[in-house]
């Protein structure tokens, strides 16, 4: 399984870091044949928030076939505004079995038209901007993530790492879930509802 994570200028680096941790940690925990990289725009470094440097594992031109899309938050303002990136995403996840988003990475999957009609939530502080700009989704408030067919939701930040313990539990099973939080000595919450 190719488990690809989108990241670009300004993203929260617990956004992807997160994901990229418990994924690998139930890799190897779980013997799993994930392959799981980063992928951004460009080959050029990534400067995700405070600063943080990142260099993409692939870029839009090179990277293999993609099961598993996960699109991460930050200031996604001028993301939301590149056509290339907004028709990139549409075409990945017209081809990925699973569509993740962790945080604002919301308004990118509902800026490239995936989530209409479905329910879906973000970082509490961009749930009313949400609402506003797509009304055509059900944004739901008040649950650290929403699962809606193909697609998988999260709220701000350490919620991503929650849905990712949720999505080791589908695509194998909670006890590896499980064994993946005690590693990471995570507390797991591991209900929707949080708040």
């Amino acid at each position: 399984m190719n488990i690809a994570i989108y990241i670009y200028d300004n993203a929260e680096v617990l956004d992807f870091s997160g994901p990229f941790e418990v994924l690998s940690t139930a890799k190897r925990l779980g013997n799993k044949d994930w392959n799981i990289f980063l992928i951004s725009e460009t080959s050029n470094l990534v400067q995700a928030r405070g600063g943080f440097p990142i260099k993409a594992h692939y870029s839009f031109a090179d990277h293999p076939c993609i099961d598993l899309l996960i699109v991460v938050g930050g200031v996604h303002t001028e993301e939301v505004n590149k056509p290339k990136v907004i028709s990139w995403i549409a075409d990945t996840a017209s081809q990925s079995s699973k569509v993740v988003s962790v945080c604002t990475g919301a308004f990118l999957l509902a800026e490239a038209g995936l989530l209409d009609g479905l329910k879906v939530t973000t970082h509490w502080e961009d749930i009313d901007d949400l609402t506003k700009a797509y009304p055509l989704l059900q944004v739901i408030s008040g649950q650290r993530w929403v699962s809606d067919k193909k697609y998988t939701t999260s709220g701000g930040i350490s919620a991503g790492i929650d849905m990712s313990l949720y999505l080791v539990s589908q695509m194998d099973s909670l006890i590896l879930a499980e064994q993946t939080a005690k590693q990471m000595e995570y507390r797991w919450e591991k209900s929707m509802v949080k708040y």
